[in-house]
């Protein structure tokens, strides 16, 4: 049966699809940031390492530089860019799980090849249509 709109209306896609398309668009981007560090020398510690608290999209080290990275992506930059979504309650709640990592990886004790970080940083990737637009180191 034709309802007269076959082919002329934009079909928006359900609840379901539209999230799982968000979570493929969230996996690209972390994917780009991992590899953005992994290019410049860091070590991946861990990707989306989650608690109750909260969720770090990448965990990176670079000698005694400990990276936590928010990674925001969007399938346009219609609305600005990814990294504005990074509020005050998204930072807080970063800090709060990077320090739930580090008292983690202390409680768990020195382990071969494991180092101690005299420097932590925040940074924000933002991922834009499927390409990593910017990371910005230190973010806040």
């Amino acid at each position: 049966m034709d309802d007269g709109n076959s082919g002329r209306r934009h079909r928006c896609p359900g609840p379901a699809a539209a999230a799982a398309g968000r979570q493929r668009l969230g996996r690209w981007g972390e994917d780009l940031a991992a590899a953005w560090y992994l290019e410049r020398g860091f070590e991946i510690l861990a990707r989306n390492w989650a608690r109750t608290a909260g969720e770090v999209d990448v965990v990176a080290r670079k000698g005694v530089l400990l990276v936590f990275c928010e990674v925001k992506a969007r399938s346009c930059g219609e609305f600005g860019a990814p990294s504005e979504a990074v509020g005050r309650a998204k930072q807080a709640r970063l800090r709060r799980m990077a320090a739930i990592w580090l008292a983690e990886q202390r409680r768990s004790g020195p382990g071969p090849g494991q180092r101690r970080w005299s420097e932590v940083r925040f940074d924000v990737a933002s991922v834009v249509a499927g390409r990593l637009v910017e990371v910005v180191q230190g973010a806040f």
